[in-house]
């Protein structure tokens, strides 16, 4: 099994290029069942986008990849389509689930498989489900997969979500592409990734408007047989690489970002003194003397994402006094806490809230990686540790996080995988 060997205390300086975003590719990817010819460019060729055109094959749709140019192009077929999503194809991707929706507006029946992932939380379909219903699905779970059905189609409706749900936004989105007349979604998810799904969804032959968190969606007539679209930025990698820079960076550009989308981020390392410059399209970043202690809460978008939580944490463990996160999306996020224990690092768990003490001195250790995020907020903990730090589990890791050690190597990072 595959380890990453970090040797610590290594200013880092140099370009960091953001890939595309693994979280809008995947919901896109799902929307590709609707279209005839698709050309995705700027996708990013991590193992959950790999899986998830695995599932798109099974289904019936011809990919041809490209990976110098980074681009997909999927072919569509109108018959021998399998509405089937097994388990062995979805178990280990979340977003395998985003495929219920579209099998089912287009082919009026679906079987998928309840998803798997990492194990940050319970994360249950339930959402999606009471979306799909309310647009006339027929829904049941029968040994582990869902079975849902639509024989006369599915129907506009509206619907207002309980919760915020990005994944049971989209979903509803892709289902509501074939029902007939108009879907009002309210209380939706606005991350970009989903603004760039409904971006392409309009390429597709829709007519969406949105207004703060609300979504109307009613089909046009004539759709488009070829589509091409290029997928934003990853917004996660580019704040995992800001904190990179925070926490040990002589001087580190993070480019081919559109930095109004990360203002949160940007505002929270401002607050904690850290050296930042803002361009068009890219950021400048350096490591402060001192670092100021913070408060915050996770939030759907707009707000602070818990995927950057763990990230933020090991910034945490570098400035005076008490910081503390209370984690709002999912109950299992703090599972990185042992393993930055371990290093060094001064963390308690209060119900909900992480309360964070330092500056701590952190030290080289084997640890491992419990999910995508917590991997990664071990490797930017070993950036500033003494010593080496062996991270076992890196597979975590490749699900989402497109040539990481090839992109801290090129700024001087002592970083390689064994």
């Amino acid at each position: 099994m595959q380890k990453l060997i970090i040797k610590g205390k290594k200013k880092l300086s140099g370009t960091i290029s953001i890939s595309g975003s693994k979280n809008a590719t995947l919901p896109i990817l799902a929307a590709t069942i609707l279209a005839g010819n698709v050309t995705l460019t700027n996708v990013p060729l991590v193992k959950d986008i790999f899986t998830m055109l695995d599932l798109l094959k099974f289904i019936g749709i011809k990919i041809k990849i490209n990976r110098l140019r980074r681009s997909i192009k999927l072919t569509g077929k109108k018959k021998n389509i399998n509405t089937l999503a097994p388990y062995k194809l979805v178990k280990t991707m979340r977003a395998g689930v985003l495929v219920l929706g579209p099998l089912l507006t287009k082919y009026k029946k679906a079987k998928v498989s309840l998803p798997g992932g990492c194990a940050i939380g319970t994360r249950p379909v339930d959402l999606h489900l009471f979306a799909l219903k309310k647009l006339g699905a027929k829904i049941k779970i029968k040994d582990g997969y869902i079975i849902a059905e639509a024989k006369e189609g599915l129907k506009g409706a509206k619907i207002k979500f309980p919760n915020i749900s990005v994944g049971a936004t989209e979903n509803a989105l892709l289902a509501a592409y074939g029902a007939s007349g108009k879907t009002i979604l309210s209380n939706c998810a606005i991350e970009p990734e989903i603004l760039d799904l409904v971006s392409f969804m309009k390429k597709l032959g829709c007519k969406i408007t949105i207004k703060g968190r609300r979504i109307a969606l009613v089909k046009k007539k004539n759709e488009r047989e070829k589509v091409n679209h290029s997928i934003i930025f990853d917004r996660i990698e580019a704040g995992t690489y800001l904190v990179a820079g925070a926490l040990i960076g002589k001087k580190i550009i993070i480019k081919d970002i559109k930095p109004k989308i990360l203002k949160c981020e940007v505002d929270i390392l401002k607050k904690m003194g850290v050296k930042i410059n803002l361009f068009k399209n890219s950021i400048s970043i350096s490591k402060s003397k001192r670092l100021n202690k913070i408060n915050i809460t996770t939030k759907p978008y707009p707000g602070f994402p818990t995927d950057l939580q763990g990230q933020l944490m090991v910034l945490m463990t570098q400035a005076k006094g008490l910081s503390k996160i209370k984690e709002n999306i999912f109950e299992n996020r703090f599972m990185h806490v042992p393993e930055l224990k371990r290093m060094g690092a001064k963390i308690e768990i209060k119900n909900k809230i992480a309360l964070i003490s330092g500056p701590s001195k952190l030290t080289g250790a084997e640890v491992m990686a419990t999910d995508l995020r917590a991997s990664v907020s071990l490797v930017l903990a070993g950036l500033i540790a003494d010593n080496r730090t062996i991270i076992n589990r890196i597979y975590h890791l490749d699900r989402g996080y497109e040539f990481l050690e090839k992109k801290l190597k090129n700024c001087k990072a002592g970083v390689k995988r064994v």
